[in-house]
């Protein structure tokens, strides 16, 4: 039985590059938007951790901040304001529609899961124009915690109505891989640029490993 693939969105599906000239403008530096990315995703997990939530947006916007401070530099509100729209503008990966093609016609279900709160339309895949390549898509929004928390896996399961083996998630990021096997779920990593596996004697490999997202979709369709 071919398992439900849950795509990861940002920096996943959509290309996080294209924020390294905002970062370039404000900080003065394109590569300091890897480590604002980084601390983004630390402040998500803590926040969880600590028993409190707030929209990714608004920490998205925190973290510039707190990262501005630290270079001594001070975004304008303009710059504040389009790094919200820059995160929902993102254009897929160039390797993104085919795979999509490819894993839809091999008889996939294909659905999102995505830190980010939901937005109106158009929304960010909207805009990538690969939306239509999903049958649902999921934020963790309703249950107030981030990824890796257990529940953003298994309110994806509740939602399809099966068991959390048929799920395998597909992300760039270990961490995520990390959570969604740990909540029962299948994992795939992809290893898009600036990201690698981490490999620890007690942590799980991800069950399906490639270097690009057609590659996946080839290796998950063969197995």
């Amino acid at each position: 039985m071919k398992p439900i693939l849950v795509f990861d969105v940002n920096e996943t599906l959509l290309d996080l590059t294209t924020l390294e000239p905002l970062f370039e403008r404000c900080l003065g530096d394109r590569h300091a938007m890897r480590d604002w990315f980084a601390e983004l995703i630390l402040y998500s997990q803590t926040v969880t951790l600590a028993g409190h939530y707030m929209p990714l947006d608004e920490l998205a916007v925190a973290t510039l901040r707190m990262r501005a401070e630290v270079v001594g530099a001070r975004p304008a509100t303009a710059d504040e304001q389009a790094l919200g729209e820059l995160i929902r503008s993102m254009p897929a990966h160039p390797d993104v529609v085919p795979a999509l093609d490819r894993l839809r016609v091999g008889g996939f279900r294909l659905v999102t899961l995505t830190n980010s709160p939901p937005s109106a339309s158009p929304t960010p895949l909207e805009r990538a124009g690969i939306a239509e390549y999903f049958e649902a898509h999921y934020s963790v929004h309703p249950v107030g915690q981030f990824k890796p928390a257990p529940a953003c896996y298994r309110q994806v399961a509740s939602a399809l109505g099966v068991p959390m083996r048929d799920l395998c998630l597909v992300a760039c990021h270990g961490w995520d891989t990390i959570g969604a096997q740990a909540a029962g779920c299948q994992a795939a990593f992809v290893k898009r640029a600036g990201n690698a596996e981490i490999r620890l004697a007690d942590l799980p490999r991800p069950d399906f490993v490639a270097d690009d997202l057609g590659t996946l979709a080839e290796t998950l369709i063969a197995a």
